[in-house]
């Protein structure tokens, strides 16, 4: 192979994926960042990172002249653009070129005449390929598309309006009639200006029920040129793909190879080099029909699941052809075994309309196991914010059946945790339980139609607070292990009986905080909530993991802290909470007169001072131990006698903080 160094111009899990292949084929990867990526994964793994500068950090990676100036200094010879970003800038891929620099992609002249929605709807329609119904041609205006809607009359719509340029399901907009099209118009151009600088549109024939799919091409510059089968996209939300797999459950062989046909033509057609993604949309009713949809001239975000089906490496094919080296396959040797789903795992809240979230993950996990993959441009302490796509990794399995794949991505999801940052796992784990999914009954607005719960339950979110409160409360106990003294880790023990924690977390679903008291031993708690009790019992099993049985219920949690904020997941779904008032109840003032450190800590604040009258409940004294705060209260009206601690003083297990004297009634 004629390369040596290679530019990743990208970051995220993209970058992360082609600098292990670059890696892998033994050339130098070499990485770009934003201010904010600065200590992102794919900058500590490349072999050489270049920094783009101050601009702000959303257009550090679109300036083409740090790009290349980043380049130059680091003695790059090719430039690989991920996707997003300067992916289908022909622009850029000129200027690489221009700069001595092999561009690890189709030229700027097939990557125009493709890119482009407009021109390669005709570049489509002179290969042969089926195109939908409408208006397309360089410069329309909102006018002429408004007299072309008049001349159809009502039977044209509804109709598509979209952006010419980018994809991602920005500027588009479904028109079902003649009053709508000015608003739409308007509102798309904003969008494609916002998304691709460019705000040109056109309009085509909106089939309402439909399915999204697929066929990756590669070719070389020797004339060779191939397709790897098909991939389903149709699992969408607002135009943007969340599930993808291959191949499709309802295409044929026959209109497979009608389809990879089709896609190759056009692509030789436009004397196209490299890998690229020609789209089509299939009619529900009728799955043996397909019409040209547009071309992605660049690596896709599901190429995955094409490389797990066919046995190839994708980003080592681009590598290769840019070197100019043939493809080295021939048609017949494609061959697609087994089937393969991807997952988007993305920093969204499905209980909000999926807006996007933001956050530090305080830890993530990552699931293993045969057939499992996860390609990942974040670890533990990852913070994730608006700069950029919500995109945050790849969950990708392969199994020989779709129903075997299917369940393993579910239950690979279930092993995935991202704390600290609200994601869309959870959602798409029932997406993928519910019963049109598993049929292989698909269409692009399955979504919209509600098929799988947003989020968890109301019981859902009360069940991880219990499991939360108990967690905690092992963490007490455990604290008070630490001294070595067999009777510390009876923190819950007292001759008047037992003495519960209590533990009151808030949460944006549940109305007001819930109160959890837990009491006794790990291996024999009891559990209360809203009046009702429950024997439970805790286990660690692993740094940050519970497993909790409660009433005979056992489940597997786990757990992660960072303030006053709790994170805690079991299976798919990740539960936010905010510790209100962790308390552990004073002893009976008949019983004792002092009230003593639960747990070995740091005083955090003394609220009361000797002299002082209390009531039952006041907060008397703060302690801080494993990073969780524990309040001490009074267990009734009372006279302070005396308080023995100041702020900042460690205090031992069962050390007496404050003496009380009941107050007479």
């Amino acid at each position: 192979m004629s390369l040596n160094a290679v530019l990743i111009a990208n970051r995220g899990e993209i970058a992360v994926r082609v600098i292990k292949t670059v890696q892998k084929l033994g050339l130098r990867a070499i990485a770009v960042y934003s201010d904010a990526d600065a200590a992102a994964p794919h900058v500590r793994l490349a072999d050489e990172a270049v920094r783009l500068g101050p601009a702000p950090a959303g257009q550090s990676y679109l300036s083409v002249e740090k790009v290349l100036e980043a380049a130059r200094t680091s003695g790059a010879d090719a430039i690989h653009p991920g996707y997003g970003f300067l992916s289908e800038n022909a622009g850029f891929a000129r200027a690489c070129v221009d700069a001595g620099l092999t561009f690890i992609g189709p030229s700027g002249d097939a990557m125009e005449a493709l890119g482009d929605k407009v021109s390669a709807k005709a570049v489509a329609d002179k290969a042969g390929v089926p195109v939908l119904p409408g208006l397309s041609r360089p410069g329309l205006t909102d006018d002429d598309i408004i007299a072309f809607a008049d001349a159809e009359g009502d039977g044209v719509f509804p109709l598509m309006v979209k952006a010419a340029a980018g994809g991602g399901g920005r500027g588009m907009r479904v028109v079902k009639d003649r009053a709508g099209l000015p608003e739409a118009l308007g509102a798309a151009r904003r969008e494609a200006v916002a998304g691709f600088s460019d705000d040109t549109l056109l309009v085509e024939r909106y089939v309402p029920r439909s399915r999204h799919v697929e066929v990756q091409v590669v070719a070389d510059q020797h004339g060779g040129v191939i397709h790897l089968g098909e991939r389903e996209c149709s699992l969408q939300r607002r135009h943007q793909k969340v599930v993808e797999e291959s191949p499709s459950p309802v295409i044929s062989p026959e209109t497979r190879e009608k389809m990879g046909s089709a896609a190759v033509q056009l692509f030789r057609e436009a004397q196209y080099v490299g890998a690229g993604t020609c789209e089509f949309l299939v009619p529900y009713e009728t799955p043996d029909e397909f019409f040209f949809l547009e071309v992605n001239a660049r690596l896709q975000v599901e190429h995955p699941v094409t490389e797990l089906v066919t046995g190839l490496d994708l980003v080592e094919l681009q590598l290769r052809i840019a070197a100019g080296d043939p493809l080295g396959i021939a048609q017949e040797d494609v061959t697609l075994t087994g089937h393969a789903v991807e997952l988007r795992i993305c920093a969204e809240d499905p209980s909000s309309g999926f807006l996007p979230a933001t956050g530090t993950l305080v830890d993530y996990i990552e699931p293993v196991g045969d057939g499992v993959r996860v390609d990942s441009g974040v670890g533990r302490g990852s913070v994730v914010g608006s700069d950029y796509d919500s995109l945050l990794a790849k969950l990708i399995t392969y199994a020989p059946d779709r129903e075997t794949a299917l369940d393993l991505a579910v239950e690979a999801a279930g092993g995935l945790h991202l704390l600290g940052v609200t994601t869309n796992t959870g959602f798409l784990a029932r997406l993928l339980q519910s019963e049109e999914v598993r049929a292989g009954d698909m269409d692009t607005g399955m979504i919209e139609r509600g098929i799988a719960a947003v989020g968890p339950t109301h019981d859902d979110v009360v069940g991880a607070a219990v499991a939360l409160a108990v967690i905690e409360t092992l963490l007490i106990h455990e604290a008070g292990a630490a001294t070595g003294d067999p009777w510390d880790s009876l923190v819950g023990f007292r001759i008047a009986g037992p003495r519960p924690v209590e533990v009151k977390l808030s949460a944006p679903s549940l109305d007001e905080p819930l109160l959890v008291q837990v009491a006794g031993p790990p291996s024999a708690l009891t559990v209360t909530v809203a009046g009702e009790s429950a024997p439970a019992a805790a286990e660690r099993t692993g740094p940050e993991s519970v497993s909790i049985r409660i009433a005979g219920w056992r489940s597997e949690w786990h757990r992660a802290a960072s303030g006053k904020q709790r994170w805690v997941a079991s299976g798919a779904d990740a539960f936010a909470f905010t510790l209100v008032e962790p308390e552990v109840l004073g002893a009976d003032a008949a019983a004792a007169g002092a009230l003593e450190a639960p747990m070995p800590g740091t005083v955090l604040s003394v609220r009361t001072e000797a002299g002082a009258h209390v009531k039952e409940g006041d907060v008397l004294v703060v302690i801080e131990s494993m990073k969780m705060e524990l309040a001490l209260t009074a267990p009734t009206d009372a006279v302070v006698e005396a308080v023995h601690v100041t702020e900042g003083q460690s205090v031992r297990q069962g050390q007496a903080v404050v003496e009380l004297e009941e107050e007479e009634s």
